[in-house]
């Protein structure tokens, strides 16, 4: 979608925008929250002060401004029951990643919300639109706040998020509702598909303490034809099942071995934080050898064009042709064996 069919959707729900709230809006599609980001303790007793005043409403959760910007309602994510601490950390990480050529980006929306007027094909009057703009510092943009008649009208209540955080909503959601008994989230798919950076993601917004199933690799000495042969045989499922699983239930810290690939040998500890969630990530993590222990299932998926792409930029071409005939082969075995993808409560492609 183009920034013109974004404005359009919010001239729609929020009939109310006039010129100001129409700036407004082409700077915070272009620039984000970066321009809040002075005092973050502020920002956030600000946001706290505003959370507890807002009445759940049925809104929707979110609504997108940019393709890498959307608004979250604060009503929205007080309904949902999601933790105010949640969405300040995803705040706060938009607003320290302003986006590259903002100031072009800016002038692009202003045109095209120039356009829209000259057409008669939104509430905002060409004149009125241009003699707004003939009062503001086009040239070097500042931030503004809505105008009053929309404040009154629309009570907008929200906060800017990078548009990539909308594929965590469903999982943060059903994060929020497990209890310490359900408290693992665990995360498989095909090598690639961005398992890593999700698990990533949910550690800096959740401040959950993260598994990697790469650190279960499964040593030479287990390496045999018959092992290699089993569906999911490839990992060190008894390690795993000795060093991390006894642990994910508990809020308290602890450690395992990581295997060394380099030296194909054990390695240094990983050190897990205490914290109520815990997340498993890699392929294998949903492994039946290691029974329900998850309280949520997801699986990572990519287009094969897409996944040779993506491993020949990470690893090489040599490694992504071993990829290509040793181990998505192995992987794939193991999904189709174990329905792995069909049991998922969520799948991201």
């Amino acid at each position: 979608m183009e920034f013109r069919d974004f404005f359009l959707q919010q001239m729609k729900s929020h009939p109310s925008m006039n010129p100001q709230d129409a700036v407004k809006l082409c700077y915070q599609a272009a620039f984000g929250a970066e321009h809040l980001l002075e005092d973050p303790e502020a920002a956030y007793g600000y946001l706290r002060q505003e959370y507890d005043a807002a009445e759940a409403s049925g809104e929707p959760l979110y609504e997108r401004i940019h393709t890498d910007v959307c608004r979250v309602n604060l009503r929205a994510w007080k309904r949902e029951g999601l933790p105010l601490d949640w969405l300040f950390r995803l705040f706060l990480q938009t607003a320290s990643h302003p986006a590259a050529d903002g100031g072009k980006m800016f002038q692009n929306c202003l045109k095209t919300v120039g356009q829209l007027a000259q057409e008669n094909a939104v509430g905002i009057s060409k004149d009125s639109w241009e003699e707004f703009l003939a009062g503001y510092p086009v040239q070097h943009p500042a931030a503004l706040h809505h105008s009053e008649i929309y404040r009154k009208r629309e009570k907008p209540s929200y906060r800017l998020v990078e548009g990539g955080a909308v594929r965590l909503f469903p999982i943060l959601q059903r994060m929020a509702r497990m209890t310490l008994e359900s408290n693992v989230v665990a995360i498989d798919g095909r090598c690639a598909s961005g398992k890593t950076t999700l698990a990533k993601q949910l550690e800096s917004v959740t401040k959950a303490g993260v598994v990697h199933m790469d650190d279960f690799f499964l040593p030479a000495a287990l390496r045999t034809t018959k092992r290699l042969a089993q569906a999911g045989g490839n990992v060190h499922y008894e390690r795993f099942l000795e060093e991390a699983l006894p642990s994910l239930k508990s809020a308290e810290p602890f450690r395992y071995r990581c295997f060394d690939c380099g030296r194909m040998a054990l390695g240094e500890y990983r050190e897990v934080p205490a914290g109520h969630f815990r997340i498993v990530e890699g392929t294998y993590s949903c492994h039946p050898a290691f029974g329900e222990y998850m309280g949520l299932r997801i699986f990572c998926s990519v287009e094969p064009a897409q996944q040779l792409k993506r491993i020949s930029k990470r690893n090489g071409q040599e490694m992504a042709r071993r990829f290509l005939e040793h181990w998505i082969p192995m992987e794939e075995q193991y999904f189709q064996c174990f329905q792995v993808r069909e049991k998922a409560d969520i799948v991201l492609s």
